[in-house]
C-alpha cells in the first residue's frame, strides 16, 4: 500500500484528487493551508484508515515549509503537487511582495519538499511525483503574468527531474488542465465564463474529476514509461 502526499487536499481540485485515491487504496498524508473546513469535509468522505496525517503549513513562507517537512514522519512514497493560487493583475502594478509569495510557493516549496523526499525514493528505486500546472504554464496570459511564469517554471522542473531520477524508478510529470470549474475561477462573470467556453471544443469546463482521473492513470505502475511529460487536460482549447 502507497503513501501518498497531496500538498494542497482542500482546494476543489485537491480534494477530488484524495477522494479517488482514498478509493483505489492508497493512504493520504493532506496538506492544506487555511481551509480547514475542506479538509474536515474529506474525512467525512473516505475511510479513517485512507488518512495518515494532515499538516497545516503556509508554503509562501520559508519557516512554515521547514516546519511542514519536520512534520513528516510517514514515509512517503508519491507526491501530487495541487497547491497553488492565482493572482490577477497588471505586471506592472505587481509588488515585490506578491511576487516573491507566488515564487515560494509554486517553485521554491515544491523544490525543497522534493529534495527532502528524494532520497526514500531513490533508495527504495521507485516514486511518482505529480505537478498539477495550468495552460498559461504553456502560453501565457495576459492579467496572469506571475502565475503564468511560476507554472512555466514547474512545467520546466518536471521536464529536467524527469530526466536525472528515471535511472532511480521515479517517475516526474505534470497536468496541465485548462479551464476547470473550480472556486479558483470564481473571480470570472458569467459573461467571461461563456467566452471561454465558446472557444472550446468539447463545450464545457473541466472538472476536479477529470483532473482526479489523470492523477489516478499516472499512478498506476502501469504508467511508469511516461515520463517528463505535460499532459494537457484542455477540451482541446
Amino acid at each position: 500500500m502507497k503513501n501518498v502526499l497531496v500538498i494542497g487536499a482542500s482546494g476543489d481540485i485537491g480534494f477530488a484528487i484524495a477522494e479517488r485515491l482514498a478509493e483505489e487504496g492508497y493512504q493520504l498524508i493532506l496538506h492544506y493551508h487555511t481551509n480547514r473546513s475542506g479538509v474536515e469535509a474529506l474525512r467525512e468522505k473516505v475511510s479513517r484508515e485512507s488518512i495518515l496525517a494532515v499538516i497545516q503549513a503556509d508554503l509562501c513562507k520559508e519557516n512554515d515549509i521547514r516546519m511542514f517537512l519536520t512534520q513528516l514522519v510517514f514515509p512517503v512514497d508519491m507526491i501530487v503537487y495541487v497547491s497553488g493560487r492565482a493572482h490577477f493583475g497588471l505586471f506592472q502594478d505587481t509588488s515585490e511582495e506578491i511576487m516573491n509569495d507566488m515564487l515560494t510557493l509554486h517553485v521554491k516549496a515544491p523544490w525543497l519538499i522534493t529534495k527532502h523526499l528524494l532520497p526514500h525514493m531513490v533508495q527504495s528505486q521507485s516514486g511518482k511525483i505529480i505537478f498539477i500546472t495550468s495552460i498559461w504554464g504553456d502560453v501565457g496570459a495576459s492579467n496572469e503574468v506571475i502565475y503564468s511564469s511560476v507554472k512555466g517554471a514547474q512545467n520546466s522542473f518536471v521536464k529536467a527531474l524527469a530526466k536525472e531520477v528515471a535511472p532511480s524508478g521515479i517517475s516526474v510529470n505534470a497536468i496541465s488542465p485548462g479551464y476547470v470549474d473550480t472556486k479558483m475561477n470564481s473571480h470570472l462573470n458569467e459573461e467571461e465564463k461563456h467566452a471561454i467556453l465558446s472557444d472550446i471544443p468539447m463545450n464545457r469546463a473541466g472538472s476536479p474529476t477529470d483532473v482526479a482521473h489523470v492523477v489516478s492513470f499516472l499512478l498506476d505502475h502501469r504508467s511508469n514509461y511516461i515520463q517528463g511529460e505535460i499532459i494537457h487536460l484542455t477540451g482541446g482549447w
